[in-house]
């Protein structure tokens, strides 16, 4: 382009005197367009720079005169201008009747970048682009669209697809059709030339027909008529190369086949040795003493022996024969599985697959992950501080008063007793009349009542200890309920308490028709959950204490309900199955989530106090951890306990969580879990505690957390409670 717009300056050279001039007090006229190029040469001067000047003609230099007057007002108004914006160019109109050539501006769109062979990479950071003829920088355009400006100008104009940038002056140049052509042609592979026609039949410049004269008459070289020196010279060095056995002859190959062990000991330079992932088959193994005809008398079986190799499996027996003693050689019959064996053994080394596993060298002590030391974790129950004795069959449940005062167990003696913590004195003993299944203290220290699961019934006991204003409290709430006029069907029945049973505790009982197996208490003190040893929906049931109403969540079963737990933040209720435990949101009545233990059998259930993590006890020895918000597979699996899990609890102050097993030992580890999402929790088991003596293959059935130190309760089928502080 810049080679065609050099032949429109010499053409146009002649016609320049009738340019018109700036007139000094006149303002040029702005351009439609939003940016102008930077002023460039006059005609003369330019094709002083290009070669191309007259051979001095008057009206080249009446074109010098007037151009160089032109390039004064030029500059004189790019020197108004700001630095970093090039000048306006002004557009003179053209005057009726003279040469349509007088008026050409194609040397003023043309601005030539003289920077030379320069990468353009280097003016990044310049306001400018690069120099024109006579040394003036060519600044760049001002670009002060967005990306948004960017879309809007490509949805409104129709060039946009046609509009391309030049490196050399920075500004936008809009491609013709005739360029637009050409690039089509060459994306499609064509030719750029429009005229040219790569099929054009071809002109055969040397016929077939056999010439008289020939096409060259210069006569042959004389080296065509003598040895050649180089040949001689390669010829020299292989004769060099052979007697200093450099080269070595062809040998004549041997036609034999040749033939190796397939199973031998492979060295490092044999054909297999090369592959380095081969591994050579096993040798079998050498016959010993049992193989010979004669055997020593301690390798000859007796009858109990051969009785016992007769009923033996033939994958149990040690040997596949049994050893005999022959007089001779000759006297040695046919071994009958010979081929068998020998089948087998190809069986062996055909289909086995044998595959080199690299060890990597790692350091053991690497793959431990680094836990803090126990030490550091404290405070955590590390001994045994008091023994509560006085039950005589095993304690199946404990619960602990809200202020940690008191300290309630029920067991299979049909008994209920209360006991003072620091004291481990009985302070009082209510009999139920049955096995005490659940016991579960009210979580609101305001209110002083324990719920009590015997057989088919759940009690609700005023055990009076403690404060008096509590005790008064209680009864008064509890007698303050109103029946309502027609009362709503129930699965249960409520039941005042007579007089004789409000002396000894009693204050209601809720009668279900089907074994209890566990109660617990919400939050908030007023809704207990319990679980019946039956099938269908009704396994679970919730109760209200103030309204005296019983109701079922759920309206299909999905399986049988272990354990169940209410959310201690959130209107949440998780219930445990053999399988699995579900999260169901009360609120909206819907499942929310599904956590797969990955278990045999789930035994407890027990909910860390901010609502975020789970852990659960199963009957083969495992407790899983469970993080709501990572996943609803198992975070870590502890398999510390020999024996399975009766019972699980978390400390509500302490990063504390406990779990008692079969084997008579309570393991308490630390959990810690982080305010940072982004941060695991820390579990690590900090002590091993023992105490208890099994009876009957059972060990510890429930553990419990003091609400306020860092002790734990377990009760064990030994008939006692222990406490470890």
């Amino acid at each position: 382009m810049a080679g065609a717009q050099g032949v429109r300056r010499v053409a146009a050279a002649g016609a320049r005197p009738g340019k018109r001039m700036l007139e000094p007090g006149r303002e040029p006229e702005e351009p439609s367009l939003p940016s102008a190029p930077a002023p460039s040469l006059s005609d003369s001067e330019e094709s002083v720079f290009s070669g191309l000047e007259d051979s001095g003609s008057d009206s080249s230099e009446e074109a010098d005169g007037a151009s160089g007057e032109e390039q004064d007002g030029r500059m004189e108004k790019a020197t108004g201008q700001q630095a970093g914006t090039p000048a306006l160019r002004t557009q003179a109109a053209s005057v009726p009747g003279e040469d349509e050539y007088a008026e050409d501006s194609s040397d003023e769109e043309d601005i030539r970048n003289t920077v030379g062979n320069v990468p353009l990479a280097w003016y990044e950071d310049f306001p400018h682009v690069g120099y024109d003829l006579d040394g003036r920088r060519i600044y760049k355009p001002l670009r002060t669209q967005d990306e948004l400006d960017q879309f809007l100008d490509k949805m409104d104009n129709p060039d946009y697809w046609r509009t391309v940038q030049d490196r050399t002056t920075g500004h936008d140049v809009r491609l013709t059709d005739e360029q637009v052509a050409l690039v089509r042609r060459l994306q499609r592979g064509q030719f750029g030339d429009v005229s040219f026609d790569p099929y054009e039949p071809s002109v055969d410049f040397f016929s077939g027909d056999l010439m008289i004269h020939p096409v060259t008459n210069r006569p042959a070289d004389k080296r065509s008529f003598i040895p050649s020196l180089v040949e001689k010279e390669k010829v020299s060095r292989m004769v060099h190369a052979i007697k200093m056995g450099w080269i070595q002859p062809r040998r004549p190959r041997d036609p034999t086949p040749s033939f190796y062990d397939l199973w031998a000991q492979e060295d490092p330079n044999a054909v297999l040795g090369r592959h380095k992932m081969h591994v050579p088959a096993p040798k079998l193994a050498l016959p010993g003493h049992a193989e010979s005809y004669n055997p020593p008398p301690e390798y000859l079986p007796s009858e109990e022996e051969r009785l016992a190799w007769d009923q033996q499996e033939p994958e149990e027996r040690k040997l596949s024969f049994l050893p005999r003693q022959f007089p001779s050689l000759r006297a040695v019959p046919a071994y009958g599985r010979f081929i068998q064996e020998r089948f087998e053994r190809c069986l062996d080394l055909y289909l086995c697959p044998r595959q080199r596993k690299m060890r990597v060298n790692v350091d053991p002590e690497d793959l431990i992950p680094k836990l803090p030391r126990p030490r550091d974790l404290q405070p955590f129950p590390t001994c045994q501080a008091l023994v509560y004795r006085g039950h005589s069959d095993l304690v199946r449940c404990l619960s602990v008063s809200p202020g940690g005062q008191w300290l309630a167990s029920g067991s299979d003696d049909g008994s209920v007793r209360l006991w003072e913590v620091a004291t481990a004195r009985c302070v009082r003993t209510v009999p139920v009349g049955g096995v005490v299944r659940g016991v579960a203290w009210n979580p609101q220290p305001a209110i002083c009542l324990v719920a009590v699961a015997v057989e088919d019934t759940v009690l609700l006991l005023n055990p009076t200890v403690g404060d008096r204003l509590a005790v008064s409290s209680t009864d008064q709430l509890l007698s303050a309920y109103t029946p309502p006029a027609e009362p709503a069907a129930q699965p249960t029945q409520w039941l005042e308490a007579s007089d004789e049973e409000r002396r000894g505790g009693l204050r209601l009982r809720v009668c279900h028709g089907k074994p209890v197996t566990q109660v617990t208490w919400h939050g908030r003190g007023d809704y207990l959950a319990v679980v019946l040893a039956t099938t269908g929906h009704t396994q679970v049931l919730i109760h209200q204490l103030s309204r005296r109403r019983s109701q079922s969540p759920f309206r299909r079963s999905h399986g049988q309900v272990q354990r169940v737990a209410f959310h201690p933040v959130r209107p949440f209720l998780l219930v445990a199955s053999q399988r699995s435990v579900r999260l169901y949101h009360l609120l909206r009545q819907e499942l929310t989530k599904k956590l797969l233990p990955n278990c045999k059998w789930v035994s407890s259930l027990a909910v860390h106090p901010a609502g975020d993590n789970v852990i659960c006890g199963s009957y083969d020895s495992k407790l899983v951890w469970f993080d709501l918000d990572l996943s609803t597979k198992p975070y870590r699996v502890l398999r510390h306990h020999k024996k399975a899990l009766r019972a699980v609890a978390f400390h509500p102050r302490y990063p504390l969580f406990a779990s008692g097993s079969d084997d008579g030992s309570v393991i308490v580890c630390h959990g810690m879990v982080y305010n940072d999402l982004l941060q695991n929790p820390l579990l690590v088991p900090v002590k091993v505690l023992k105490g208890h003596a099994l009876t009957r293959d059972l060990g510890v059935l429930d553990v419990a957390f003091h609400p306020t130190q860092p002790w734990v309760f377990s009760a064990g089928a030994d008939g006692t409670v222990r406490l470890f502080s």
